[in-house]
């Protein structure tokens, strides 16, 4: 299983991006899925979760949005409005597996089994 999150990159505050994150050997289907961010000396977030319901991070609410393909077998981030406090390296994650575990190398604690690499956005001012 592998998945790849794609669509970071440096952009000015007030404009948008959209992540993607393409799975290879796994169908995302109506699985759990989540996104977590983490900024160099910051806690990790978690943007988004779906695990039945979803839930997004209170402080991006109005301005995230997680869709699906599921023709394509991707997971959407758009972001909108973005802040340089939304500067981070974004993974995305799936597969709920009911035990935490740290996410790659980050400070991320998630129960998800699998998880990208993750993809840059930096947001100036």
């Amino acid at each position: 299983v592998q998945l790849v999150e794609s669509g970071g990159g440096s952009v000015q505050a007030g404009t948008s991006l959209r992540l993607s994150c393409t799975a290879s050997g796994f169908i995302f289907g109506s699985s759990s899925v989540g996104w977590y961010r983490q900024a160099p000396g910051k806690e990790c977030e978690v943007v988004f979760r779906r695990d039945g319901g979803s839930v997004y991070l209170e402080t991006i609410a109005d301005r995230f949005t997680v869709s699906q393909d599921d023709a394509k077998n991707v997971i959407y981030l758009q972001m909108n409005d973005l802040k340089p406090e939304d500067s981070a390296v974004y993974y995305c994650a799936a597969r709920s597996m009911g035990r935490g575990t740290r996410l790659g190398d980050t400070s991320c604690w998630t129960d998800f089994g699998y998880w990208g690499q993750g993809t840059q956005v930096t947001v100036s001012s």
